[in-house]
């Protein structure tokens, strides 16, 4: 094998998480994929994709959402086509959000979460959030773009204790190199 790649091309984000138990209200924990732009890689997001939205070229997109866990396997799954995406953007930071309503939740408050990246039938990462368990939010994979414009993957559970809006404006700040 040569040192030349492609690098990552298309990437599947899955997440599961069981269902509060009888009597308790429903967990709803949500996918965001934020971008950003060369000259701006570390700044706001360009935009993001979450429950109700998507790319705005359709690269990034939400295949299954869950309000509940009460899914088979896994509850959300989020697909990013980094080959397509355009060459302006150079980053792609992808976070997991518990929503806080009507109580506020940590990960330590979700039963058995956990979080599966794959490209094709590769798993290139997985995370369960046991290193974040006070945290109501957490980035779980920066995509980068290198010269040659290949995307490598830099895994890597960070916790966060925003709200969900607060989460997709400082999520892009986590890593720098």
């Amino acid at each position: 094998m040569t040192g030349f790649s492609k690098g990552i091309r298309k990437v599947e984000v899955a997440l599961k998480w069981d269902p509060s138990p009888p009597g308790r209200p429903a967990t709803d924990l949500d996918i965001v994929a934020a971008t950003f732009v060369a000259g701006d890689a570390y700044g706001a997001p360009a935009y993001l994709v979450h429950f109700d939205s998507r790319s705005p070229d359709g690269t990034i997109f939400l295949n299954r959402d869950s309000t509940d866990g009460k899914g088979f396997g896994w509850d959300e799954v989020m697909t990013l086509e980094l080959d397509r995406l355009d060459g302006r953007y150079a980053r792609v930071v992808v976070g997991v959000v518990i929503q806080q309503h009507p109580v506020r939740r940590t990960f330590a408050d979700v039963l058995n979460p956990a979080t599966r990246i794959r490209e094709g039938y590769t798993v290139l990462a997985e995370d369960d959030f046991g290193a974040v368990p006070g945290a109501t939010a957490a980035t779980i994979a920066e995509f980068v773009r290198d010269d040659s414009g290949a995307w490598a993957l830099r895994p890597g559970v960070h916790g966060f204790d925003e709200d969900p809006a607060e989460f997709t404006r400082v999520m892009g700040r986590t890593r720098r190199p």
